[in-house]
C-alpha cells in the first residue's frame, strides 16, 4: 500500500513529465517566431554599425555577411508561417498544443496550487538552459 506522500511524489513526477511535454510541443512553434524577432533586431543593429564605421570596401564584404543573414531570416520566417499556418488557417496541431499545454497548467495549479506550478516551471527551465549550455560546450 503506497502512502500519501509517495502518491503525491508520483503525481508530481507525472505533472513534471506532462508539463515537460507539453511545453516542448507548444515551443516547437512558437520559438520560430521568436528566434525571427531577436533575429530581426539584431539585423538592424549590425546594420546600424556597418553604417558608420567600416571603410567602403570593408562595407562591401561585411554586406553579403549581412545580406545572408537577412535571406536566413526571410527563410525562417517563411519555414514559421508554414509549420504554424496552413494556408489561410491556423494549423489544428499548433491550436492543440496551445490548449493541451493549458490544460496542463491549470490541472496542476488544482492539484499542486500556484507555487506547484512555478517550481514545475523553473524546473522545465533550468533543464532547457541546461541542455542548450551542454550542447554549444563543444
Amino acid at each position: 500500500m503506497m502512502n500519501r506522500q509517495d502518491e503525491k511524489n508520483l503525481k508530481k513526477r507525472y505533472f513534471i513529465w506532462l508539463y515537460k511535454t507539453a511545453k516542448e510541443t507548444f515551443d516547437k512553434y512558437e520559438r520560430k517566431f521568436t528566434q525571427v524577432d531577436i533575429d530581426q533586431d539584431i539585423l538592424i543593429e549590425m546594420e546600424k554599425e556597418l553604417l558608420g564605421s567600416y571603410l567602403p570596401h570593408e562595407k562591401d564584404a561585411l554586406q553579403k555577411h549581412i545580406n545572408d543573414f537577412q535571406k536566413y531570416i526571410e527563410d525562417k520566417e517563411k519555414a514559421c508561417s508554414e509549420l504554424r499556418d496552413q494556408g489561410k488557417k491556423t494549423n489544428p496541431e499548433f491550436i492543440f498544443s496551445e490548449i493541451k499545454l493549458d490544460a496542463v497548467e491549470k490541472v496542476i495549479t488544482g492539484e499542486l496550487g500556484r507555487r506547484g506550478l512555478e517550481e514545475i516551471k523553473s524546473l522545465y527551465e533550468e533543464e532547457m538552459i541546461g541542455r542548450i549550455l551542454k550542447n554549444t560546450e563543444h
